[in-house]
């Protein structure tokens, strides 16, 4: 599967992104889909994964009741929608797509990556 992640920009505190993560070649359904961050200096982190069947969510701390996953099967894309944004959720965002069954936080299980996409979040 091929993944691109778009949707990336520069917004102020409080405010809102939607991000996508458009997928070709096979349906994302049938993997496990999840969102990492990379804020500048770090490594990279988890933020939220979803299960094949979709039922099954996991988050982070630091953004559960201000981030939500969800993806259209028919568009064959996954989103990330943040609201609330605070300065420290400036990042580069990555999805990922992960061929194992178990629901995983850990970047090192996932398969396929898109190439990114930065947002921004001035105080």
């Amino acid at each position: 599967v091929q993944l691109q992640a778009s949707g990336g920009g520069l917004v102020q505190t409080g405010g809102s992104l939607r991000l996508s993560c458009a997928a070709s070649g096979r349906t994302i359904s049938t993997y496990i889909m999840g969102w990492f961050r990379q804020a500048p200096g770090k490594e990279r982190e988890f933020v939220v994964a979803m299960s094949r069947t979709g039922f099954t969510t996991k988050y982070t701390d630091s953004v559960k009741g201000r981030f939500t996953i969800s993806r259209d099967n028919a568009k064959n894309t996954l989103y990330l929608q943040m609201n609330s944004l605070k300065p420290e959720d400036t990042a580069v965002y990555y999805c990922a797509a992960d061929r194992n069954q178990a629901l995983t936080t850990s970047l090192h299980d996932y398969d396929y990556w898109g190439q990114g996409t930065l947002v921004t979040v001035s105080s």
